[in-house]
């Protein structure tokens, strides 16, 4: 294992989860139950990744893509809420974007990019009821984000047209910049389903 690529230990892990099975047991101190097999994995597996600064978890018996601290917390709860809005389409994309950062052994860079922007551009679409571009629904829409961040997010739109979409020879975006669309995505993404919420 010392000399395995670290994706194979993720396979590991993952036939690890798959063979401990579900369960709860009495504990001897106060009765109650406690979880035991593999909910108890799960929860140390993923304590001991945190701690020692891993971008990765263990839910439901698959590793995922956890990524930085501010990328959990952006991503942390919007599929919840994009479901409760009824942005089903969007939150799929959105966890698409999620799931191709954390491919193995190497991460879908400009799928993350293309599906985070798709899901942004879905649920801007839906809230403005318009089928143009992201770029024409912020330019006709402009009361949808307050300025100036409607301009910030029509020139992600640009960056995703020209990095994520069309594609230079020897200009591939980053790791980081993916992580950057994903993030970015998510926030505007929740910040949409919350008006989609309160408007209906």
């Amino acid at each position: 294992m010392d000399a395995a690529p670290w994706y194979d230990v993720y396979d590991v892990i993952e036939a690890i989860a798959k063979a401990v099975p579900d369960g709860y047991l009495s504990s001897p101190f106060s009765g109650e139950p406690e979880p035991l097999g593999y909910t108890r994995f799960e929860e140390r597996l993923n304590n001991l990744f945190r701690r020692a600064g891993i971008g990765w978890q263990l839910v439901k018996r698959q590793v995922e893509y956890r990524g930085p601290e501010t990328i959990e917390v952006a991503l942390q709860g919007v599929h919840e809420l994009m479901h409760a809005a009824g942005r089903l389409t969007a939150a799929n994309e959105l966890h698409e974007a999620t799931r191709d950062l954390g491919r193995r052994p190497a991460p879908e860079i400009t799928g993350a990019i293309q599906h985070a922007m798709a899901a942004l551009e879905c649920v801007a679409r839906d809230h403005a009821s318009s089928e143009a571009t992201l770029g024409e629904v912020i330019k006709r829409n402009r009361s949808l984000f307050p300025a100036p961040l409607d301009i910030l997010i029509e020139k992600a739109w640009g960056y995703t047209s020209n990095r994520g979409r069309h594609i230079m020879e020897g200009q591939p975006p980053t790791f980081e910049e993916a992580e950057l669309i994903v993030g970015f995505s998510a926030v505007i993404c929740r910040y949409l389903a919350r008006k989609a919420l309160v408007i209906g």
